[in-house]
């Protein structure tokens, strides 16, 4: 069997990293041990010393000491430490990870791991977990446990979490493993051929995209619903950027408004553009554009207390976009999509992005419609199709546009594609 890659910093923690490396071997598993630490003398023996670490960042333990900059110190550790992982995973030398700590610890894990392939198991074990994870994980598919108690010594409570940690872990890497002999020896499932379509989806604009998944599939290719929650987003781009996907139809592109108005769900800032950087097919609309999120009612920033918001559910909160705000957003969708080089298409629906919107909803706004139609009409590129309809997003003509004109793009994508080859 593949290592577990133990990764954390062995002088504050080397406890329980001990602890949990015998509990590992006492599975029947190997491990690799990478210490990162940059405080005291480490407890636990490392096969890949802080030095090293350190040394693949370009620097060396004494250096950071001396400038004493914890915060600067760990960044450093942290790169060093996903060069020392990617060397370790080139190698085949480990099917798994495992990282104990606080928020330095989760911060480390968020760095050193990202890089690390989708499907490659990633334990993080951090008391962070109970709260805002978004900057720690990012797009990475890390699984997380909550401790209960501070990582602070062996006792009752964190015997029972890391034994669980380490059970856990070593269940998923030795799944990893069969995965990948079977794939080797081809005695996986066979992969079904179909390529991988992109979709982005919010609760108001479901109906839109469960008719486009369903046309997608009848149509040979196998649909990827992404959350429009400013992670998601940013999943798709990274999948996109990887080379996962064959296409995309980013029907709802609401983290925009966040981004610009200061909700809780920002895009990331290369949203939608790996799509036209890698030249593929990008079929887009304006779902949700009509909305900003906040969380509970009680949360909405006074400033905002005398727009239009609407109490979706006890812990989401909505607000409607103005007419000047949907012009900038009509003025920025056009804009990440100008840099694209593959087909690209918009759909248009003029009478709403959202259920909320459409007509007789509670955000119902023609101006606010109209404004965003306008800016789009004048900054998009000419090479970029826009597909006009008088109704709204989930009116089932406007998915039937969607799919046709991404069939359509793909069709001149992969006719250029055979073109050039």
């Amino acid at each position: 069997m593949t290592a577990i890659l133990l990764l954390g910093t062995f002088d504050t923690k080397g406890d329980e990293y001990g602890y949990v490396d015998g509990l590992l071997r006492g599975l029947g598993c190997a491990t690799v041990t990478v210490d990162v630490g940059v405080r005291g003398r480490p407890r636990l023996h490392a096969d890949v010393s802080r030095e090293e670490v350190a040394a693949a960042a370009g620097t060396s333990i004494e250096a950071l000491i001396e400038a004493g900059d914890r915060g600067a110190a760990m960044a450093a550790m942290a790169r060093g430490a996903g060069a020392v992982v990617g060397s370790l995973h080139a190698a085949a030398r480990i099917g798994g990870a495992l990282v104990l700590g606080g928020s330095g610890g989760a911060a480390v894990a968020a760095t050193a791991l990202a890089g690390l392939p989708i499907g490659f198991p990633k334990l993080v074990v951090s008391t962070v977990v109970a709260g805002d994870t978004r900057p720690f994980i990012g797009d990475a598919d890390f699984s997380l446990m909550y401790p209960v108690v501070d990582l602070a010594g062996i006792n009752q409570i964190s015997e029972l979490v890391l034994g669980n940690a380490a059970a856990a872990i070593a269940g998923m890497a030795a799944a990893y493993e069969r995965r990948s002999v079977d794939a080797r020896d081809g005695r996986s499932a066979p992969a079904t051929g179909r390529p991988l379509v992109g979709l982005t989806m919010f609760g108001v604009t479901t109906p839109c995209v469960e008719r486009v998944r369903a046309a997608l599939r009848e149509r040979g290719f196998e649909p990827l619903v992404f959350s429009a929650n400013g992670v998601g987003g940013q999943s798709l781009e990274r999948l996109v950027a990887e080379g996962h996907l064959a296409g995309v139809v980013d029907v709802t592109t609401t983290e925009l408004a966040d981004r610009l108005v200061g909700g809780i769900l920002p895009a990331a800032e290369g949203r939608l553009g790996s799509a036209g950087r890698m030249g593929l097919p990008q079929v887009v609309s304006v779902g949700a554009l009509d909305v900003v999120n906040f969380g509970p009612w009680e949360t909405v920033p006074e400033r905002f207390r005398g727009r239009t918001l609407h109490r979706h559910n006890a812990a989401v909160t909505l607000m409607r976009t103005t007419p000047e705000e949907s012009a900038q957003l009509g003025h920025e969708l056009a804009e990440r999509l100008a840099s694209g080089t593959g087909p690209r298409a918009v759909v248009l629906p003029l009478r709403g992005g959202s259920a909320l919107s459409a007509p007789g909803g509670p955000f119902h706004d023609p101006a606010a419609d109209a404004a965003l139609a306008a800016a789009l009409r004048a900054r998009l590129p000419v090479d970029v199709d826009l597909i006009e309809l008088d109704t709204h997003i989930n009116d089932p003509a406007v998915a039937d546009a969607l799919v046709e004109s991404f069939e359509a793009a793909y069709g001149r994508a992969t006719t250029k594609e055979q073109l050039t080859s």
